[in-house]
């Protein structure tokens, strides 16, 4: 796993990857959505102008991984300021789900549309839009995973180079590292 993103003329960047990678990267881009969860869809009949402006929910999600994706926007220090986290939460946490959602199709899509690598493997090239979902992807996978593996600082991440081969954790430590050398590198192509 030792692709990165290259710049392409006028726009966008391309990565080389070979089958496991694309397996790899698609297999996690779904695991995202299936945390996710599936989209509010309008109920038959219902105004799609009046689903827009739905609430959603005012509680945190339970789930560490979720909760990471979908923070507070204030401390909970006291009162006013939970309150205040939730009715942010309520007004914007359905827009920030579905846009999370939209990257990891993205990701889904592009992969499914390199199609089967062969031996050598395939250069993906993305548009400049597709880049952007692309980043937001890698980071919502990198925090997932991140706080699956309780990461939380740099000195934990050195620890994470130096972790055994015998560790159960060493498989998502390796996918961890990867996911963020590519984000790296794709970010440095979408500087100007």
């Amino acid at each position: 796993m030792s692709g990165h993103f290259e710049a392409l003329p006028g726009g966008g960047a391309a990565v080389p990857l070979d089958e496991v990678e694309v397996s790899i990267l698609r297999s996690l881009a779904v695991q995202l959505l299936e945390l996710i969860g599936p989209g509010d869809q309008p109920a038959q009949g219902e105004d799609p102008l009046a689903a827009l402006f739905r609430d959603g929910p005012s509680e945190p999600p339970a789930d560490p991984a979720l909760a990471r994706l979908f923070p507070n926007a204030y401390a909970d220090d006291d009162e006013e300021l939970r309150a205040a986290s939730a009715e942010f939460r309520r007004y914007t946490e359905n827009d920030l789900r579905a846009r999370k959602r939209e990257d990891a199709v993205a990701v889904v899509r592009s992969l499914d549309a390199l199609g089967a690598a062969g031996e050598g493997g395939a250069v993906l090239k993305l548009s400049a839009d597709d880049s952007r979902h692309w980043l937001g992807a890698l980071n919502d996978l990198r925090l997932t995973i991140g706080t699956r593996l309780e990461v939380s600082d740099e000195d934990e991440n050195d620890a994470l180079y130096r972790l055994p081969d015998s560790d159960p954790r060493k498989p998502m430590v390796m996918a961890y590292l990867w996911l963020g050398a590519l984000q790296e590198t794709l970010v440095e192509t979408l500087l100007p």
